[in-house]
């Protein structure tokens, strides 16, 4: 749960979610991601289950521990992760594409070996691939998990509208359904494996390092919400035993929170910038959405959409 400064600074340059006014983003107010994306519980929830599920892949783990700062600094790490998920999804095309290069440009960087001896490199092909599948379905599983439930014809839009930025990473196979989420996730399960690495970063989650002190029983809520997203198989081979079982008041909990944030905006977030842009109010994503149908009929936007293929 950032704060809204966290979302417009990246690397000392400020996003400007805002503007310029008209300017398409890769996906538009009318769209699955801004409706998802808006709600920081499920975005926190879906961060971690994806984490999780990308250190089950040695390759991936060592990547990330051995070539980034999230042990020593793991809500700056968190955060600079946030920024590219927000502009791609709140930004103008323009700002993302600036983000979206910078982040390639520093993964170029990142090679080694696993401590069994593969080598790796950030822009594999097969991993940039796993990294963007897993922070797909751990997005929408934790809103429709946790917030409010997703139709199939939502879920069907939500894969359609993460190709374009997807493309931008360097993901050769974007996903189209769940389906084809599952069936990458078994074509690389045997190479999941538990590891140290997987509790050290859960209890940087349960113990909320670098983050308000006295909320200890909440971030261990939301790192159970996490653990019980993760699908049963890969749950098993990274030996997250029921310690991680997600209680009863854990789920309350977690949805009293969700369910907060879904109603009273974040000052100044990209959810609440981002419909200026259209000519639309900011608390545009908390009206209902029957108003948000009328709104967006009255602005009569053509830049309400991607214009641009990615």
């Amino acid at each position: 749960m950032d704060s809204s400064g966290s979302q417009t600074n990246y690397m000392g340059w400020r996003i400007d979610y805002a503007n310029p006014r008209g300017e398409p983003g890769f996906v538009g107010p009318d769209s699955v991601h801004w409706r998802i994306y808006k709600n920081p519980v499920a975005l926190g929830i879906g961060g971690v289950a994806a984490v999780l599920l990308e250190f089950a892949d040695p390759r991936i783990r060592s990547g990330v521990w051995d070539h980034s700062t999230y042990k020593a600094d793991p809500v700056g790490r968190s955060r600079r992760t946030a920024i590219a998920a927000m502009v791609g999804a709140y930004g103008p095309q323009s700002a993302a594409r600036r983000v979206i290069a910078g982040v390639n440009k520093l993964h170029a960087k990142v090679t080694g070996s696993t401590p069994a001896g593969e080598p790796y490199r950030a822009l594999d092909p097969e991993l940039l691939d796993w990294v963007s599948a897993t922070a797909v379905y751990g997005f929408l599983t934790a809103y429709d998990r946790f917030v409010a439930p997703v139709s199939a014809a939502d879920r069907r839009r939500y894969f359609a509208e993460s190709g374009p930025v997807a493309r931008l990473y360097g993901v050769q196979n974007v996903l189209a359904s769940e389906a084809d989420f599952e069936a990458m996730m078994h074509r690389l399960a045997p190479r999941f494996e538990a590891h140290p690495i997987v509790d050290e970063f859960l209890t940087i989650v349960k113990t909320g390092k670098g983050q308000a002190r006295g909320l200890g029983f909440f971030y261990r809520a939301m790192a159970r919400a996490a653990v019980s997203i993760v699908p049963a198989a890969v749950r098993a081979k990274l030996q997250l035993g029921p310690e991680y079982d997600l209680s009863a008041i854990d789920r309350a909990l977690v949805r009293a929170a969700a369910a907060l944030a879904e109603r009273f905006p974040a000052k100044d977030s990209p959810a609440t910038q981002a419909p200026l842009r259209f000519g639309l109010p900011a608390n545009f994503l908390y009206l209902s959405r029957r108003r948000q149908e009328a709104l967006l009929a009255r602005a009569s936007a053509p830049a309400a959409t991607a214009t641009e293929p990615g």
